[in-house]
């Protein structure tokens, strides 16, 4: 049973990278997913204190990556909140659009597009819209980094200091 629930738990945290290009998958659920498959159905009493408080921190880290990049490039691109809605929406369609390269060419479309029809100039539109790829591939790499480190230090306490 062990072997079946270990199982799970990868492929839960295979599929937490992968919504990292997916943002439909709800990467930070599959992560918490798998670590409650451990708590429940293998050895919830093994985990450490510290590792509890690690995983809380740095599920809250991904988030505050996600938005502190977005944000950073969106500001100092000069995005408006159309833009901004534009690159959100450019996201989820991207997503299911020529996967997985949708997801950096349907922003980008929908970004400078959003910026042109708001009377800004061709170059300042392609300047926001590459600003906002920029944005998420930062936000991407500083989350896929967080995400490794939460199961580096669940793996770690799991098999190391038990």
């Amino acid at each position: 049973m062990d072997l079946v629930i270990w199982i799970l738990i990868v492929s839960l945290f295979i599929f937490s990278f992968i919504g990292l290009l997916y943002p439909i998958i709800p990467s930070v659920l599959l992560l918490w997913g798998a670590i409650a498959l451990y708590y429940f159905f293998i050895d919830g009493d093994s985990l450490s204190f510290w590792t509890w408080g690690s995983l809380l921190v740095l599920t809250i880290l991904i988030f505050l990556a996600d938005y502190m990049a977005s944000m950073y490039f969106i500001k100092k691109y000069g995005a408006s909140k159309k833009g901004m809605t534009a690159a959100t929406v450019g996201l989820i369609i991207g997503s299911f659009v020529i996967p997985p390269i949708g997801i950096f060419i349907v922003p980008f479309i929908l970004v400078l597009l959003t910026e042109l029809s708001q009377q800004h100039p061709f170059k300042r539109s392609c300047k926001i819209a590459i600003g906002t790829l920029l944005g998420f591939l930062t936000s991407t790499f500083a989350k896929g980094l967080i995400q490794l480190v939460l199961i580096i230090i669940f793996l770690s306490d799991v098999f190391i200091l038990h």
